[in-house]
């Protein structure tokens, strides 16, 4: 007989099975926003019970990427442009700042990784991909941030990092000119970082970039509110 230890253990493991499983769904679009969430549904194709497929999606709940009402159920929280603005003001002042106190513990190694997934990102821009192109923007940004010191700043910037993922479209599907300028901008952090820049004027770049993407995609929106 199983024990309620070694049980405990597998239902966490269906847990994360599920927990991925979903999440890769809504990330990649085959969830579109608005689709309910059967638990029962979900059990059956995934060939578990309904209480690890509930846990995976109480997670993802509370990452934003789904929604609870009463007498509808869980369903794939729906694209809010109040929300995405939100998230990329917040997570543009927090990455900036995890960014600058990391930019003196990265090793030359990480910048050097970090220039080769820029330039993956600069020999997209004829041959356009947008979701490839989004998920190296997130690695480079993420070998620039990762050394910062200040755990509940990381947590932050991660939480920022799970909530875009959850609004299924990419901003540079809806705005494919401003690659460019971010691979640009990239390399400017960079630099920075090489020349051992002031960490306030780090900070301030990498958070000013975050926000001319938040700008352009607002442009693009709304291109009637634009002054002339």
């Amino acid at each position: 007989m199983m024990s309620v230890d070694a049980l405990s253990s597998a239902d966490r493991s269906k847990s994360q099975r599920a927990y991925e499983w979903l999440h890769d769904r809504i990330a990649n679009h085959d969830y579109a926003p608005g689709r309910r969430l059967v638990l029962g549904t979900i059990a059956n194709s995934l060939g578990m019970s309904v209480v690890p497929v509930r846990e995976a999606i109480r997670r993802l709940e509370a990452e934003g990427l789904v929604t609870f009402e009463r007498n509808v159920g869980a369903q794939v929280a729906l694209v809010d442009e109040d929300e995405y603005v939100f998230t990329m003001q917040t997570l543009g002042v927090v990455e900036g700042a995890a960014t600058a106190l990391s930019a003196a513990l990265l090793t030359p190694t990480d910048l050097d990784r970090a220039e080769l997934v820029n330039q993956q990102l600069s020999g997209m821009l004829d041959d356009f991909d947008p979701p490839t192109f989004t998920a190296l923007n997130q690695q480079f940004h993420s070998v620039l941030y990762q050394r910062c010191p200040n755990p509940h700043l990381l947590e932050l910037v991660h939480r920022g990092w799970t909530r875009l993922s959850g609004l299924r479209d990419s901003t540079f599907a809806f705005v494919p000119q401003r690659a460019r300028d971010s691979v640009a901008e990239h390399a400017e952090i960079l630099d920075l970082i090489r020349d051992q820049a002031d960490p306030t004027e780090i900070e301030l770049a990498a958070r000013h970039h975050r926000w001319r993407t938040l700008e352009a995609f607002l442009a693009a929106r709304h291109p009637d509110s634009v002054p002339a």
